[in-house]
C-alpha cells in the first residue's frame, strides 16, 4: 500500500481485484481497509469509479446482503443486474439470489 494513497484509490485496488463472476460487498472492502464502519465510502467510491483511468468493476460490489443498492449509477435500468447476470449471478427483484456461493472475501482472498 502506498503511504500517500487517497482511500478511494486503495478501495479501487481491492475492487480491481475481484475475480469474474464474484462479488463483494461495501462492508467487507472497507474492513479489508481496516475502515470497518466505511462501507458507505466505499459505495461513495463505487459511485465516481468512472472517472478512474483503469477499468473497476463496480457492479461487483453489492451491499451486506446482496442488494443492488448502487444500481441506479449504472447507465441504463438494469445495466448492473445484466453485467452480474452475464457473469453466473442469479437476481431477483434487485437481490442476488446464489449471493453465498459468489461471494468474495477480500480478507480470505488477499494477503
Amino acid at each position: 500500500m502506498k503511504l500517500n494513497e487517497g482511500f478511494f484509490d486503495r478501495v479501487y485496488r481491492v475492487v480491481s481485484q475481484i475475480p469474474y463472476g464474484r462479488v463483494t460487498s461495501y462492508g467487507a472492502v472497507a474492513r479489508y481497509l481496516g475502515s470497518t464502519g466505511a462501507a458507505r465510502m466505499v459505495g461513495w467510491a463505487m459511485n465516481q469509479s468512472h472517472t478512474s483511468e483503469a477499468y473497476i468493476p463496480a457492479h461487483r460490489v453489492v451491499n451486506r446482503n446482496g442488494m443492488l443498492t448502487g444500481k441506479h449509477h449504472f447507465d441504463g435500468t438494469n445495466l448492473m443486474q445484466e453485467l452480474l447476470e452475464n457473469e453466473g449471478a442469479i437476481i431477483k427483484e434487485n437481490r442476488i439470489l446464489n449471493f453465498d456461493d459468489i461471494f468474495w472475501d477480500p480478507l480470505e482472498e488477499l494477503d
